[in-house]
């Protein structure tokens, strides 16, 4: 056969050569043929956890630049730049730095001021995401461990926040870290130890910056870094939980595939919460390290605040009575230590919860669809209980700022944060518990009865009412398909022969527990079919 009649085979792309050769030695076509057209659903809330990975990225970036010019070096140096109003002034190296690169570094007050508000979006963006977990039950069977993922990067990050505005060394920092150094010298025993082992010395030491640089920029980043690629891989093996919907069900998922729809609104998120981050930067200016100056330890800043996200712990101690025991020739400062105690505990009881509430259930099922919060008002209330205690003890943290701001008394405040602490989350947790009830009710009569369509008729003997329009049975079944399983019950106490059988104190707690979370003061019972039947079957039900 002549050469020139063989049919020539079709030539390999650049891109296809590349694609083929990876696939030979890593697998990733199987991988990405399973993954990249997994369905996600959609919904507006699903973004909270974007905000937090996106934030952290543009973290990383930032602090990349930052860590080209700045010097974690407490060496004393006289000052000469830009900013004429600290000239001659002795400071560390490191103010020196982030003076240098705040006014001689080209945008590194943009990156600087990016950086931080990342910071803030990053920590407000997973306490929201966890918190919008909480209230929709998401943590529950099998998200239990990315619900320990989550809480351990809230807590990471908290104490990423508190080592990055510590760095400057200004006069602020340095108040923060003074602050620091006094609650761990609270610690029985070992307190004084530890304080002597972080700072070389007594405070504020020549070793602290240099020492929570790398901590900063390494070590805490490098494990966020590994606890959120291991959030989004067991997110993609769990598949994502979806809010209650026609068609939505605990084994099929409906929404959109991850590529290209998903991926294509992802990379658009991500440079709109860039680009939003980016201006704020630009026109909002925060921590102005120069207007307070190099640390001293003579002095402290008037209005001296922590960033927001450790208000919590600031309030604790800023209210706390000045009790102290004094016994064997040593000082408890329990003023401080039961404050700095408390604010650890309350983190931990969060990270726990999902474990607690499996317990007192007892359900061992897979959960992929969310509790709408108001058919569970236990949670919610406790919820809403946590968040209260958190406003009221940020209250307490800025007291001063809020008494010269609104002109009140101090000492009044501080007494509304004491009384609050024990007062204002009772009072939210009953609120929140008695409106979900009655929004319980709401959808139960809405089911019955249909819902209200403004239309008004008159009756043939005069009387006036208002026409119900009947739901869509796709509004039912969204209304209608959560479950009311009867909470845990130790079951008869005495046996079948007149036994009394033993009980355990742990299953008596359970059961009381059960019933608090899921009894009958706890939900209103949903309408049966026979219910639903018997009045929409009347010819004048929807009047």
């Amino acid at each position: 056969m002549d050469a020139r009649n063989k049919v020539r085979a079709p030539q390999t792309g650049k891109g296809e050569k590349v694609a083929d050769w990876a696939d030979g030695r890593l697998g990733i076509y199987t991988l990405a043929k399973t993954q990249m057209r997994k369905v996600f659903p959609d919904h507006w809330s699903f973004m909270l956890g974007e905000v937090c990975l996106y934030s952290f990225l543009i973290l990383i970036l930032t602090g990349v630049y930052l860590t080209l010019f700045f010097e974690p070096s407490a060496a004393e140096v006289v000052y000469n730049g830009s900013y004429e109003p600290l000239n001659g002034i002795i400071m560390t190296r490191a103010y020196e730095s982030t003076l240098d690169i705040s006014f001689d570094v080209r945008g590194g007050l943009l990156i600087r001021q990016i950086h931080h508000w990342a910071a803030l979006v990053f920590v407000a963006g997973m306490l929201v995401h966890m918190m919008r977990v909480f209230f929709t039950g998401a943590f529950r069977k099998p998200r239990e461990l990315n619900w320990l993922f989550g809480w351990t990067l809230l807590f990471l990050g908290i104490i990423t926040g508190l080592t990055g505005y510590s760095l400057p060394d200004d006069l602020l920092s340095g108040t923060g870290l003074r602050f620091a150094q006094g609650a761990i010298l609270s610690v029985p025993i070992v307190g004084t130890y530890l304080a002597f082992f972080l700072f070389g010395g007594e405070f504020p030491g020549h070793d602290i910056i240099s020492r929570l640089y790398p901590i900063h920029v390494l070590l805490l980043p490098g494990i966020m870094l590994g606890l959120v690629v291991a959030h989004l891989i067991l997110v993609f093996y769990h598949k994502h939980t979806q809010y209650p919907g026609p068609g939505r069900e605990q084994k099929s998922v409906v929404g959109m595939p991850f590529m290209p729809v998903y991926m294509a609104k992802a990379g658009g998120f991500f440079f709109l919460v860039f680009g939003v981050l980016s201006m704020m930067g630009a026109i909002a200016t925060i921590n102005p390290v120069w207007a307070f100056g190099p640390y001293r330890s003579d002095l402290v800043t008037t209005g001296a605040q922590p960033d927001w996200y450790l208000g919590f712990s600031e309030g604790l101690i800023r209210v706390m009575p000045g009790w102290e025991i004094n016994a064997w020739g040593h000082t408890l400062q329990l003023g401080v230590f039961i404050p700095f105690s408390l604010f650890p505990l309350i983190m931990v009881a969060i990270g726990v919860y999902p474990f607690i509430e499996a317990w007192i259930t007892g359900d061992k099922r897979e959960h992929h669809i969310l509790d709408r919060p108001r058919n569970v008002p236990t949670r919610t209330g406790l919820g809403v209980a946590w968040l209260s205690l958190y406003g009221v003890l940020l209250i307490g943290g800025g007291n001063d700022i809020v008494a010269t701001h609104l002109h009140l008394s101090i000492n009044a405040i501080t007494w509304f944060v004491r009384i609050g602490f024990f007062v204002v989350p009772v009072i939210a947790f009953i609120i929140t518990r008695r409106v979900c009830m009655a929004l319980q009710r709401s959808d139960r009569d809405k089911v019955l009865h249909g819902r209200e369509s403004g239309v008004i008729r008159r009756l043939p003997h005069g009387e006036f009412v208002e026409v119900h329009e009947p739901l869509t049975p796709a509004q039912l079944f969204t209304l209608t398909q959560h479950e009311q399983d009867p909470p845990y019950d130790v079951g008869p106490l005495v046996d079948a022969n007149g036994v009394e059988r033993k009980v355990k104190p742990s299953q008596r707690l359970r059961a009381r527990l059960a019933r608090a979370m899921y009894g009958q003061n706890a939900q209103i019972p949903k309408p049966t079919v026979e219910e639903y039947r018997e009045l929409t079957s009347s010819d004048d039900h929807h009047h």
